[in-house]
């Protein structure tokens, strides 16, 4: 890797950069390198992550506003993470797998029913039914069993169910958006995928899911569509994994066990906020904090997933136990981000925090501070279960497309509200 350019040596390198490449164990040169060969690539995952940031603060001005909409209705707010998780999970492993159909040549950008792109929406379709209905389940089965207080079992299906399927919605079109512009343009999904589309599901989700709510106001109807979605849930497992499309019954077997998995995380995420929500976010300008925190940790999982994703279908990386240096490089640009992303969220929910009415904000470095101290623990968390999730679904024959970003999402909804919770309780800040 070249040291100088134009004859005049690379400045010396910060004391950071140089911790990193000692973390890494790659000389800071080739970092710094593979920084500039990738320089296409930080501005597209900036961009995108700022972008996100944007519409994640406003979920989170939502979130706060909400505050006694959300104590009206018990066991809603341990719904939450599941369902914008589940709307991240699948519309970000939908555009995985396009960003890697585009890099293969598969993709079609035509939108025909045995097309590539029909087969992918037919699959994500089925998904969305049968997890909207188990996020529901899911969220009243746990809160019963923890002795939390919630409401019946078909309320918060209902709500479940349309909340899901009106944000669901949305992202189908945004994501089909993305890939055929990435396909025309020549962008790399990998890089702005993740980003946006769990940006837009954080958005349009928790709107969703109020609006959804509004359906406990006629109880009959409430327990119908409860009921209805219980049923199409089952049906649409059964026949995706028994659909004759090889492509679309092995992407619903696959990500049903997978999602499953995250469904059960998630709502044990959304149980620790709502457990700890008197205590550790007694107040609101924190409470703003969380969604763009937990959307930009699965953010930066999803993205360095899905890279390694590509890379692990073209051969340019080895399913590993321990990363090489190939996956070490991409981690560090991880780090990079990190630090741009909750640098943003810390600043903007200050931000926030002062233009809503009546919120008390607290100081901006003590915002700084806990999004930083919080994200210093994710970004370790969030890259092992990147790593660990697509090489080991590589490993035993598994799409990582299927099996990456559903993973790291539903690892970071728990772990990036532990670690918010642990940078609050360690600064002493609220």
């Amino acid at each position: 890797m070249p040291s100088r350019r134009r004859g005049v040596p690379l400045p010396p390198a910060p004391r950071p950069l140089k911790v990193l490449g000692r973390l890494l164990g790659i000389p800071i040169n080739e970092v710094r390198g593979y920084w500039m060969q990738e320089s296409r690539s930080i501005r597209a995952g900036a961009s995108a992550l700022g972008i996100g940031l944007f519409a994640t603060i406003i979920a989170g001005v939502v979130l706060m506003s909400a505050e006694a909409r959300l104590e009206d209705i018990p066991g809603l707010l341990a719904l939450i993470p599941a369902a914008i998780g589940m709307r991240g999970s699948i519309f970000g492993a939908l555009g995985s797998r396009l960003s890697t159909g585009i890099l293969t040549g598969e993709f079609e950008p035509e939108l025909r029913r045995r097309s590539y792109l029909g087969r992918q929406i037919e699959a994500a379709t089925i998904l969305s039914f049968a997890t909207a209905t188990q996020a529901g389940v899911l969220a009243w089965a746990i809160s019963v069993a923890l002795g939390l207080r919630t409401v019946p079992l078909l309320d918060l299906v209902a709500i479940s169910l349309i909340g899901g399927l009106l944000s669901s919605l949305v992202l189908f079109f945004v994501v089909i958006w993305m890939a055929r512009r990435s396909n025309l343009r020549g962008w790399s999904m990998d890089d702005v995928g993740a980003p946006i589309i769990t940006a837009a599901g954080d958005l349009v989700t928790l709107p969703a899911l109020l609006v959804g709510s509004l359906v406990l106001a006629v109880e009959p109807v409430a327990m119908a569509v409860g009921a209805l979605g219980l049923v199409v849930g089952v049906v649409a497992v059964v026949l995706g994994a028994r659909r004759d499309d090889a492509m679309i019954r092995r992407i619903v077997r696959e990500s049903m066990i997978v999602l499953t998995i995250a469904v059960s995380i998630d709502v044990m995420a959304g149980i620790v906020v709502e457990s700890r929500a008197e205590e550790q976010f007694s107040a609101p300008a924190l409470l703003v904090l969380i969604p763009p925190f937990i959307a930009n940790c699965g953010s930066l999982g999803g993205m360095l997933s899905s890279r390694l994703a590509s890379k692990l279908h073209v051969g340019l990386l080895e399913p590993r136990l321990l990363p090489g240096k190939l996956a070490s490089l991409d981690f560090s640009l991880t780090v990079l981000l990190a630090f741009l992303a909750f640098t943003g969220v810390g600043a903007a929910g200050w931000l926030a925090a002062v233009l809503v009415p009546n919120v008390d904000p607290l100081p901006l470095l003590s915002m700084l501070g806990v999004t930083w101290l919080a994200g210093l623990f994710a970004v370790f968390v969030l890259a092992a279960a990147a790593y660990a999730a697509a090489t080991t679904s590589f490993r035993f024959g598994f799409d990582p497309d299927n099996h990456g970003i559903p993973v790291v999402t539903a690892t970071m909804d728990l772990a990036g509200v532990i670690c918010l919770v642990a940078a609050i309780t360690i600064l002493q800040v609220g």
